[in-house]
């Protein structure tokens, strides 16, 4: 399911729910199937995305066992790399900055709650 993120002023955004809810989770937003982040919200909602993101990248890729029992880190591989959520979080970040130079809001909204 996918979570489109409208703003005011700036235009809009979609993203997986599972990726929105994390997002939407970190700043303190319930996840149903249409909410805001009001013009006072905002700055609030930046910095804690950013946090989020931050704390994210401190720590440490997982590391697993392979067939062989070979212990391996979650990233040697180019091709494997996961996407972070720094990566996910920057275009909400970004459309929640453009939004608030503009004193506007973000509406979201899925067809139910996720």
């Amino acid at each position: 399911m996918l979570v489109k993120f409208t703003s005011s002023t700036s235009g809009q955004i979609m993203m997986f729910a599972a990726v929105a809810r994390q997002l939407l989770e970190s700043i303190g937003k319930d996840c149903s199937a249409r909410g805001v982040i009001t013009t006072e919200q905002l700055p609030e909602a930046i910095t804690r995305l950013r946090q989020a993101a931050a704390e994210h990248k401190a720590t440490p890729p997982a590391s697993s066992v392979d067939d062989a029992g070979r212990a391996s880190t979650v990233g040697d591989d180019d091709d494997a790399r996961p996407v972070g959520l720094g990566q996910r979080a920057f275009p909400l970040i970004e459309l929640l900055q453009w939004t608030q130079q503009e004193e506007g809001f973000v509406l979201w909204e899925a067809e139910r709650d996720f």
